[in-house]
């Protein structure tokens, strides 16, 4: 029997990032698993409330069910620091350090976690000569992908063939973001690996139909990516996955769920990025995984909740 450590618990859902479609799919998701489970749930909404206005008082812990900027980026976690209300997944600093690309590749490479080639540029330096001056220096070969430092679910991600579409992409995604990452494009195979509380529980395999596992592989039927549980790998390769997975969980600093990227390609596994607020949709990789290793979707939601705290 699971010794019960709150009563009164608060999902926050939403936000104004380009996930919230996807946050509010997933808080509707663990709310009414934590309905399941008898426990007190009421729903709270940052797009319509400032977090700040949360009530303490009748909060015994918050369920961060928030995606993207603002609710993984150590944002939310501030606040809820602020409050001493004990809270879901990771901390301030780990969720800023995962959610931002450069930071997180940089402490991978320290900690000798092979990552794809890569380099940084901002939107005041941007022009042809130095993107392809900057190719050059990294040898890093075509394609590429270009992709926002800091945002989740695939959002503003290209891959590009050449340097005219190198530059083109490179316009166009800095209308919007001031800073963007290059990062040589790996084949293979696509393995995602679920880290609950410090444990590694599987890895599963996807095979997208599309040209890349993006926003509508992850989150539409119709895009149809295949799901391969677990994941096509000899048993040497799989416990070294899982492996890599808690490494960079540990590596970041990361409590409570998450959901570790990566490419194997030519016997070798490298690392894309770390999620610290993994989706809990019915598509979701995490809910998946658990399941195949005999933890429902009710109890995967319940693991979460009882680690929840402060000073994370």
């Amino acid at each position: 029997m699971i010794k019960r450590k709150f009563k009164n618990i608060l999902v926050v859902v939403g936000g104004n990032s380009g996930e919230r479609e996807v946050s509010l799919a997933s808080g509707k998701a663990c709310y009414k698993a934590l309905k399941k489970k008898k426990y007190n749930v009421s729903i709270f909404d940052p797009k319509f409330k400032n977090l700040n206005l949360i009530n303490k008082h009748e909060t015994d812990a918050i369920f961060n069910a928030l995606h993207g900027k603002g609710g993984e980026d150590g944002i939310a976690q501030s606040y809820f620091e602020y409050l001493k209300i004990p809270y879901t997944h990771s901390g301030v600093v780990s969720s800023y350090n995962a959610m931002n690309k450069i930071i997180s590749k940089d402490l991978f490479i320290k900690s000798k976690i092979l990552t794809p080639k890569y380099f940084s540029l901002t939107k005041k330096k941007c022009n042809n000569k130095t993107l392809q001056e900057l190719v050059i220096k990294n040898k890093i070969s075509f394609p590429l992908v270009i992709k926002p430092i800091n945002e989740g679910s695939s959002l503003g991600v290209k891959i590009v063939k050449d340097y005219k579409n190198l530059y083109r992409s490179s316009k166009f995604l800095f209308k919007k973001y001031d800073e963007l990452m290059f990062e040589k494009y790996i084949g293979g195979q696509e393995i995602q690996v679920a880290v609950i509380n410090n444990n590694v529980i599987g890895a599963i395999e996807l095979i997208p139909k599309r040209s890349f596992y993006d926003y509508k592989a992850k989150y539409t039927k119709a895009a149809k990516t295949k799901h391969v549980m677990p994941a096509r790998l000899d048993q040497k390769n799989y416990s070294k996955v899982l492996h890599l997975a808690k490494k960079a969980h540990q590596v970041l600093g990361c409590r409570g769920v998450t959901r570790t990227d990566f490419k194997f390609y030519k016997n070798k596994f490298y690392i894309l990025e770390l999620n610290t607020q993994p989706g809990m949709t019915s598509l979701s990789l995490v809910p998946e995984i658990a399941q195949y290793s005999g933890i429902t979707f009710e109890d995967l939601v319940e693991k979460i909740l009882l680690d929840a705290s402060i000073n994370r």
